[in-house]
């Protein structure tokens, strides 16, 4: 049996994973605990969840594996600084401390990082085959081609190839600085959103935009080949020497600087989102032709940051080559963590991979986290003085909360392990009725305090996705990263006035809250929705409680976005979720067997905790 801890660090989003005999026991992200966002630093909590989480020790561990060859990476930062000299010179000494303190040093921090596992060999893997394992292996395909994109990795921004059964081969690169996410996060930085975390928000502004810079973006930045190649323009970035993603080129080219963040979106602003998503789908359309062609394969797996592109995605599996696509759900960086981990076991190990019959994935929804039992839950309530009922019969409880749902109250649902990756899959969830109009706006304002043009994303019983959504029946999106547009069976006709509206009120507020489906709290402005089908086999209580709302209401559908507030991490502990449902306008609370509701919360809890000091409220 090898006992395998895989572990990514120091990018954008750290975490552990833990492998036994090839089956995934463990993955969670340094974040989660840690209660940074993004945290980067070593993953020692998400390490000693993996090792309890396996009931072994870490002088138990065969092998230890970071996701990627720290020297290759450093290799390239010399070179591309030594190009640049002496512009580089700024970014350079920037970058340096971090490099001296622990990423040349990466033996010995992971020693220290995971104490006891003197025994277990260090392995380090190429990132992008991190990526690539970390989308085939775990798939329910014995064979598929594979396609990685990301900012970067050693050299690699893109990358193709196969997979047949316990081995894959990358065949094809595509080598920095020319990189489809950089360039994503390119317009996501002079849009005024964060790199590495907002291109979620500029993928979500698009559809209030219309592509009139795509012919710029093409003419100008972007030699995008048929084949899916491409060439990025550096005069109009300055990533590779530079401490900002665009010039002063960049800038003149689409009419000033860029905006600052929380500044007015202007429409250009919106214009630009529309543009380069648009770019961004039709260069991942052309490679997944290639992919295709050069293949043969009838099934494609997806990793990579550039991966959770969910409406590129969708367009890829309505209109692109492959009957059926699989991706990974902790697509970027934090993934790597499980690739690293799966490609020693099956390709450095040798050893044989069985898929399930009928073939299922082995990523076992993603709820890789920790979970809590129902005293322990119970022993926190009672600690913090909160008052609650339990519901030993999870009829009851389900009954219950699908009685809220439907009288508009906005629930939090913390149910078993917690989801590996970016995406709430109903385990730290906010729930609310899709059939709500103005939730969308009460949700993002009151509860997530993020930008009110943001938009949700549906839950839906696997077996009535096709019936709303162009999604066809014999797919699935498990883990949200599908977008599909809604049925015009479902769709509401527009007045003349509500159209104007549509195309030309500044205020993004005015243009949400127009109704615009059935339910137009997770219906976008295009008509378009990030969907997760739901199963028994995968979500279990997530799914009954969909079957108990539906009984009730005849909708199989709720809006489903991730248990936390805006900058913060999505809930890890009930004392998080607690913290969490008292400092917002959350309704109800189910954690495991037991309800909360605000109505009944001590007045003392509820100002503590929107103080940001839950942690200091002493019950009377």
């Amino acid at each position: 049996m090898a006992r395998i801890l895989g572990i990514s660090a120091f990018y954008h989003d750290s975490a552990a994973a833990l492998v036994v005999d090839g089956r995934i026991v463990a993955a969670a992200q340094e974040e989660r605990f840690t209660r940074r966002k993004q945290d980067a630093d070593f993953p020692i909590q998400a390490v000693e969840y993996c090792l309890r989480e396996g009931r072994f020790p870490a002088s138990d561990l065969d092998y230890v594996v970071f996701y990627e060859k720290p020297l290759a990476k450093f290799d390239r930062l010399l070179e591309t600084y030594l190009a640049h000299v002496p512009r580089g010179f700024a970014s350079f000494r920037l970058a340096l401390p971090a490099w001296m303190k622990d990423k040349l040093h990466l033996r010995r921090r992971i020693r220290d990082g995971v104490p006891g596992a003197d025994r277990a060999a260090l392995v380090f893997t190429d990132h992008h085959e991190s990526h690539a394992a970390s989308a085939f292996f775990p798939s329910p395909f014995a064979s598929a081609a594979i396609l990685t994109l990301d900012g970067v990795g050693e050299w690699t921004t893109t990358a193709w190839g196969t997979g047949h059964g316990n081995r894959l081969e990358l065949r094809q690169h595509l080598q920095f600085p020319h990189s489809l996410g950089l360039l994503y996060s390119a317009f996501t930085y002079y849009c005024g959103f964060k790199v590495n975390s907002g291109e979620y928000k500029l993928m979500g502004l698009a559809p209030y935009g219309r592509p009139i810079f795509r012919q710029t973006i093409l003419d100008e930045l972007l030699d995008l080949r048929d084949d899916g190649s491409f060439w990025l323009n550096q005069d109009y970035f300055d990533y590779c020497a530079g401490l900002t993603m665009t010039s002063s080129r960049f800038h003149e080219l689409f009419g000033g600087p860029p905006r600052a963040p929380e500044s007015l979106l202007e429409q250009r602003h919106m214009d630009l989102a529309a543009s380069i998503q648009s770019v961004t789908e039709e260069a991942i359309l052309r490679i997944g032709r290639t992919v295709h062609r050069e293949t043969g394969e009838r099934h494609l797996v997806m990793a990579g940051g550039v991966a959770l592109n969910c409406v590129a995605n969708g367009r890829l599996l309505r209109e692109g080559p492959f009957e059926d696509i699989w991706i990974q759900p902790a697509a970027g960086d934090a993934g790597g963590a499980l690739g690293a981990a799966l490609f020693a076991h099956y390709q450095l190990l040798e050893n044989p991979r069985a898929l399930s019959s009928p073939a299922t994935d082995a990523q076992q929804g993603s709820l890789l986290g920790p979970s809590f039992a129902n005293e322990d839950v119970a022993a926190v309530l009672k600690h913090l003085g909160l008052p609650f009922d339990t519901c030993n019969d999870e009829s009851v409880l389900l009954d219950r909360v699908s009685r809220c749902l439907a009288e508009g109250r906005i629930v939090g649902w913390f149910q078993g392990r917690m989801e590996f990756g970016p995406r709430a899959l109903g385990a730290r969830s906010i729930l609310g009725d899709a059939r709500q109009p103005g939730l969308q706006a009460t949700m993002n304002l009151k509860i997530k305090f993020r930008e009110s043009f943001r938009p949700f994303a549906p839950i839906v019983l696997r077996e009535r996705a096709s019936q709303i959504f162009d999604l066809s029946e014999r797919h699935e999106s498990p883990y949200m990263l599908l977008v599909a547009p809604v049925r015009e069976t479902h769709r509401r006709n527009l007045s003349d006035d509500e159209a104007r509206r549509m195309e030309l009120d500044p205020d993004l507020r005015q243009r949400v809250n127009v109704v615009r489906s059935t339910f137009p709290a997770i219906t976008h402005v295009d008509y378009s929705a990030r969907i997760q089908t739901v199963d028994e086999s995968r979500h279990g209580r997530l799914c009954r409680l969909l079957r108990a709302f539906e009984a009730l209401t005849g909708s199989p559908v709720l809006v489903n976005t991730s248990f936390n507030v805006r900058g913060e991490p999505i809930v890890c502990t009930p004392a998080d979720a607690c913290r969490c449902f008292l400092a917002t306008e959350m309704d109800v609370l189910a954690i495991e067997n037991h309800l909360l509701f605000k109505e009944r919360m001590p007045a003392k809890a509820l100002a503590t905790a929107k103080e940001g000091h839950l942690d200091r409220f002493q019950p009377d």
